[in-house]
């Protein structure tokens, strides 16, 4: 069902208030337009434009979720109907009732109703159709009061009430069948005749068309609106890609860096006292690695402030696993490197580096052994990462989040590959990546 304007706005105006709100941040304060003052609610529904404020507090009530008042719209209405009617009164002055009072405010009743037309479209669009009978009944001039019908049933169907608009608007075209084949007897203007049935073709054409226009603009608003819902779920996918692309991001630039910063923490205390200078170089060692992984959470957060922009260093890659092999040193594992890295596109080369080094991380945290291998191969164009080690496992707890695993097979899954990780029959532990990737050489 279609929503009016207003109301289906509801969601995404509320979303970029949150949004907004967030920005400021806390104790910022509500938006100006939610802070008290100002004109009173009853104000606020007034037309809109007769001020700058008067337009933001329409803004705010539609933020609410409430409908506007289409004051403009049903002013211009009454006032067409009004003025054409006049005028049409003295074209048919002899042949229908001329215009008293009465048939004044069933005028302006039929035109006045629209004003809640987006509120209550089946009570608006039986308010006209009965509000019309009753001139037409009463013998009034022809006119433009069958505008008040159209624009209820334009709205109604728009709304959603389709049925209670074909059944109005038949209701309305069976009255006036009644009123100028039946009725005409005994309904002024005295000696009037019973209209020709060609007439009647003209009106049923005319109900045909209106409803048919109708049906066609509730179409294209469901449209919309399903085009609007779809663009807003792609963009939460995106967000959520992101949001999961920088977790992995983090994790992994913060895992391997914390867990040899723990490893050499607990060598530097244990030391402290029996040999000071393997101590020093075990707070070298800290004050290098959390340089290093202070620059590269730097980085990811230069990216998330700057979309759009080149990273100012560029994003690790295989190339940079000797390095890799002797930071693991740093944390006294020895690490083995077999293998020569083919040269890989910017995303396959980062996701491979980061799950060589989220498996070397495991090792450090959770095995007994202190050495690991590292090998690198390419069959059939694809690359398979095998990282070794001959535990056990300690159990120990090295901060760790328990999310590597995790974050190795989403990076795997975005390139279309594979992780398998799980003790060797032997007692060790073994992660097996197979990427599906397209080496530069190939393209």
């Amino acid at each position: 069902m279609i929503t009016p304007p207003g109301r289906r706005r509801r969601v995404g105006v509320a979303s970029s208030v949150a949004d907004m709100d967030e920005q400021r941040g806390p104790g910022a304060g509500p938006p100006e337009r939610w802070r008290t003052g100002g004109p009173p609610r009853w104000w606020r529904q007034g037309p809109p434009g007769w001020s700058r404020r008067a337009d933001g507090r329409e803004d705010g009530l539609e933020s609410a979720g409430r409908v506007r008042w289409p004051w403009p719209s049903t002013v211009l209405f009454t006032a067409f109907v009004l003025i054409g009617s006049g005028f049409a009164d003295h074209a048919q002055a002899g042949e229908r009732v001329a215009l008293d009072p009465l048939g004044r405010v069933l005028l302006l009743l039929s035109g006045a109703v629209l004003l809640w037309r987006w509120r209550h479209p089946v009570a608006v669009l039986w308010g006209t159709v009965a509000a019309v009978l009753l001139y037409l009944g009463a013998g009034y001039p022809y006119g433009p009061v069958l505008l008040t019908v159209v624009v209820a049933c334009f709205a109604a169907v728009a709304s959603g009430r389709r049925y209670a608009a074909w059944a109005a608007t038949g209701t309305l075209w069976a009255g006036h069948l009644l009123t100028v084949h039946v009725l005409y007897r005994w309904l002024p203007p005295s000696g009037d005749d019973a209209a020709p049935w060609t007439e009647e073709i003209v009106v049923a054409t005319w109900v045909v068309a209106l409803l048919s226009v109708s049906e066609l603009a509730r179409v294209r608003r469901e449209q919309w609106a399903r085009e609007r819902a779809e663009r807003a779920r792609a963009e939460r996918r995106r967000a959520d890609e992101e949001r999961l692309r920088i977790a992995r991001e983090l994790h992994d630039v913060l895992a391997h860096s914390i867990s040899v910063i723990n490893v050499q923490a607990g060598v530097g205390l244990a030391l402290l006292d029996s040999d000071p200078e393997q101590a020093r170089t075990a707070l070298t060692t800290i004050k290098a690695k959390s340089k290093e992984a202070l620059g590269e959470v730097r980085q990811v957060l230069d990216t998330l402030r700057a979309p759009g922009t080149a990273p100012r260093t560029p994003a690790p890659g295989l190339d940079r696993l000797p390095e890799l092999a002797e930071q693991a040193a740093s944390a006294g594992l020895a690490v083995t490197v077999e293998g020569e890295p083919p040269r890989l596109p910017p995303g396959a080369d980062l996701a491979a580096f980061r799950i060589v080094q989220e498996a070397l991380t495991n090792v450090v945290r959770h095995s007994g052994s202190r050495e690991a291998r590292v090998r690198v191969e390419r069959r059939d164009g694809r690359l398979r990462l095998l990282v070794d080690d001959d535990g056990p496992a300690t159990g120990a707890d090295a901060g760790g989040t328990g999310n590597g695993l995790a974050g190795m097979r989403e990076r795997a899954a975005a390139l279309g590959g594979t992780i398998e990780a799980g003790t060797r029959p032997d007692g060790g532990f073994r992660v097996l990546a197979v990427l599906p990737i397209e080496t530069e050489e190939d393209r």
